[in-house]
């Protein structure tokens, strides 16, 4: 059985150590109702319809996009938007996030922040993402998949198409690859593929998870420029795995990969996205 391609093997055919350049606000002169009208435009779509839903619409139509197939003009145009978006949105960055409550393990700050992976200003965040690595293809669903790539662009896609067809198969569950992050806040996005939890939880589904957050850590070693990470909750909401079971797997997952490496990592974001989920995190990391 073939080995998934690492980091040496792709790096190259997505530039992944070309910062990226997105454009300048000062030379953006459309208005973000103008670059939506554009985009649906290539999109082959035409409305008059309100600002809002406009841009659900434009959304939805950019999540069922095969890779390759945008325009550099269109693309350039959607860059903008996001860009203007992304002034508007209140992001939380390292230094925030390093003054919470705090556990260190090994000098890295262990912290759990409560909002949208999206707005993180850190050097990368982890994506839940499925085994074609290319994003979700539900128009507008509520996972953290469609939210990363709707926010990042869609280069990201293009990116992890790149990758996937370098590699000739899907990605294997437990494993992990790095892209840019384009117009998300953050530097890089970690794709990694968790578990789907069916019944109960199993001791495969387990060491899967465990490999999942061990793949990333390893990913953000490889990589000298990233000392902060933000994990999402993997395997958990439609894939299945419990809230606490999962907490508990990634917290000790963590812990015992920096116990065992010497890291450049000075923080590790746990984000959550519910109450529920910020306490069972608060409780668990506590005891580590």
């Amino acid at each position: 059985m073939s080995l998934p391609i690492r980091i040496k093997d792709y790096a190259g055919i997505i530039k992944l150590y070309e910062p990226y350049s997105p454009p300048l606000l000062q030379d953006i002169t459309d208005t973000k109702e103008q670059l939506v009208d554009a985009i649906l435009f290539e999109l082959n779509e035409v409305t008059n319809s309100a600002y809002d839903v406009k841009r659900r619409l434009q959304r939805g139509k950019l999540n069922t996009l095969p890779p390759n197939v945008f325009s550099y003009t269109a693309t350039h145009k959607l860059n903008c938007l996001l860009q203007l978006e992304l002034k508007e949105i209140n992001t939380s960055d390292e230094q925030l996030l390093s003054a919470l409550k705090s556990k260190t393990i090994s000098n890295t700050k262990l912290v759990v922040w409560q909002g949208d992976i999206t707005t993180l200003k850190v050097d990368a965040i982890v994506n839940a993402a499925n085994n074609q690595l290319l994003g979700c293809w539900q128009p507008l669903h509520a996972c953290i998949d469609n939210a990363i790539h709707s926010a990042a662009g869609v280069q990201l896609r293009n990116d992890c198409n790149s990758i996937m067809q370098k590699q000739g198969f899907v990605e294997p569950t437990g494993t992990a690859k790095i892209t840019r992050a384009y117009n998300l806040p953050s530097n890089y996005v970690i794709h990694t593929v968790g578990p789907i939890v069916q019944h109960e939880v199993t001791e495969l589904s387990r060491t899967h998870l465990m490999s999942s957050y061990t793949s990333c850590l390893d990913i953000a070693h490889e990589m000298e420029n990233i000392q902060s990470i933000a994990f999402c909750g993997i395997s958990t909401g439609v894939f299945g795995y419990p809230a606490k079971q999962a907490a508990k797997v990634a917290l000790d997952t963590v812990k015992h990969w920096l116990e065992n490496n010497t890291t450049h990592l000075n923080l590790v974001i746990f984000n959550v996205f519910s109450a529920n989920d910020y306490l069972i995190y608060n409780e668990l990391i506590q005891n580590l």
